[in-house]
C-alpha cells in the first residue's frame, strides 16, 4: 500500500476565523517533536511526502524547522499550507527549507479576517518570499491559491486587487480564466484557482455514492494522532485509529479502514460522512 502523500496535522491551532472554515470543537493540539518523528517514521514506509497541514496553519509554530528537519532526515519532501499571516515570523530559509516541495499560501485568507492590515502590508512578506525563491531556491514551488470561485463572482472586487498586485509585481497579466486551473507567474510560481467547496459534516444533505481518493492517495493524522481516511475529516468522525497508541500497519488493516477502502473500490460510499460529502465529485472527475 503506498499513498501519494499523507497529511500530519502539525497543529490545529491556525490563529485565524475565515469564513470558509468550520469551527472546530475539539480543544488544540500541537504535535510534540518525539511523536512527530515516530509517526514520519512510520509514514515513510507508506509515502514519500507529508503534508503539515489538515485545519492548522503550520506557521503558527515558531520551531517549523525542527519538524521539517525530521521530515528531512528520512530522506521525505514537505508540503505546506498557510493563511500567508504568519511567513514573516520565520527565515526565508526555513520556508524554503530543501525538504519543502511545494508552499501553498491561501490569499483569500485575508479577505475573510479582520485585520489592521492593508493588503499590501500583507503580501509584503509573500513577495519577499518569492524574490528569495526566484534567486536562491530553484526548486520548491510556491502556488498562491485562491480558491474563492463560485458562480456569483461574490469574490470578483477583491480578487481584481489581487490580479493588480500580482501582475504589477510579476511584470506578467494575472487573470482569472473559466478555461484554466492556474497560471504561471514566474518560474515555478504559480496563481492556482478553485471554487469554494462544502466541508463534509453529518449535517449536510445525502449526496450518495462514489469515489473518493482517500485510503487511495492519502490518508490523514490529526493533531491528537486519531488517523482518518480524509484530510476533510477534520473531527474524525471516521477514525480509523490513534497513533498514539497503535501503529500506523496495524490502524490501516483495521477492518473500518478496509470496508471504506473497498467500498471506494466499488464506487460506494460506506459511511454517513462520505454519503454527505459533495468534495468527491471532484475525484470523479478526476477520474473521467
Amino acid at each position: 500500500m503506498r499513498f501519494n502523500r499523507i497529511y500530519i496535522e502539525l497543529t490545529n491551532i491556525c490563529g485565524l476565523a475565515c469564513s470558509f472554515c468550520p469551527e472546530k470543537s475539539t480543544k488544540n493540539h500541537i504535535i510534540e517533536l518525539d511523536v512527530f518523528d515516530s509517526m514520519v517514521k512510520q509514514a515513510s514506509d507508506y509515502t514519500n511526502e507529508i503534508v503539515c497541514h489538515v485545519m492548522g496553519d503550520p506557521l503558527v509554530l515558531s520551531n517549523l524547522e525542527d519538524y521539517l528537519n525530521i521530515i528531512h532526515g528520512y530522506g521525505m519532501k514537505a508540503m505546506i499550507t498557510t493563511s500567508g499571516f504568519y511567513i514573516d515570523r520565520h527565515s526565508l530559509q526555513t520556508l524554503l527549507h530543501p525538504c519543502v516541495r511545494q508552499l501553498n499560501i491561501s490569499l483569500n485568507s485575508f479577505n475573510k479576517n479582520n485585520t489592521k492590515l492593508t493588503l499590501d502590508e500583507y503580501l509584503e512578506p509573500i513577495f519577499a518570499l518569492c524574490r528569495d525563491k526566484l534567486a536562491n531556491h530553484p526548486e520548491p514551488f510556491l502556488n498562491l491559491r485562491l480558491w474563492n470561485m463560485d458562480n456569483n463572482g461574490s469574490e470578483n472586487d477583491f480578487n481584481s486587487l489581487v490580479f493588480e498586485k500580482l501582475s504589477e509585481f510579476f511584470g506578467v497579466k494575472a487573470d482569472y480564466s473559466k478555461d484554466k486551473k492556474g497560471l504561471r507567474l514566474a518560474s515555478k510560481i504559480l496563481l492556482h484557482f478553485d471554487d469554494y467547496f462544502e466541508w463534509p459534516s453529518l449535517s449536510n444533505h445525502v449526496y450518495g455514492d462514489g469515489y473518493c481518493g482517500g485510503l487511495d492517495s492519502h490518508i490523514a493524522i490529526l493533531g491528537d494522532g486519531r488517523v482518518v481516511p480524509c484530510c476533510l475529516d477534520y473531527e474524525a468522525v471516521m477514525e480509523i485509529g490513534n497513533l498514539r497508541n497503535q501503529r500506523l500497519n496495524e490502524i490501516l488493516s483495521s477492518s473500518r479502514a478496509c470496508a471504506i477502502k473497498e467500498g471506494f473500490k466499488q464506487n460506494k460510499a460506506v459511511e454517513e460522512l462520505c454519503q454527505k460529502c459533495s468534495y468527491k465529485s471532484r475525484f470523479e472527475k478526476d477520474q473521467d
